[in-house]
């Protein structure tokens, strides 16, 4: 059943919203990644057209054996940099899940 939420609220402690009138939650699901060059090397992808405010979070979630991280954050887009969790592993062309929160 659906419902409508009226309150968001951040605990004492922590980083306060980038807007105090408003929750920004945005996903971005199956962002298509390249294939490694070779066994332990990173891809990297640019993520941009996007409408963020100065300060927001990213999450990312792939979708095989990697470890991924947030670079060249703007209020455009930022880049996902994924490396292969094992040096003697190569990344496959695939997808990734993003979820931003501001």
């Amino acid at each position: 059943m659906a419902f409508d939420v009226h309150t968001v609220e951040s605990p004492n402690g922590t980083n306060r919203n980038a807007w105090q009138d408003r929750k920004l939650i945005g996903q971005l699901i199956a962002v298509a990644n390249l294939a490694g060059s070779g066994a332990g090397a990173s891809v990297t992808t640019a993520i941009s057209g996007l409408q963020l405010p100065a300060n927001y979070a990213v999450n990312v979630t792939p979708s095989q054996d990697a470890v991924c991280y947030v670079t060249s954050k703007t209020k455009t887009g930022f880049s996902v940099v994924m490396n292969p969790r094992l040096a003697a592993n190569q990344l496959a062309a695939g997808t990734f899940d993003v979820t931003i929160i501001a």
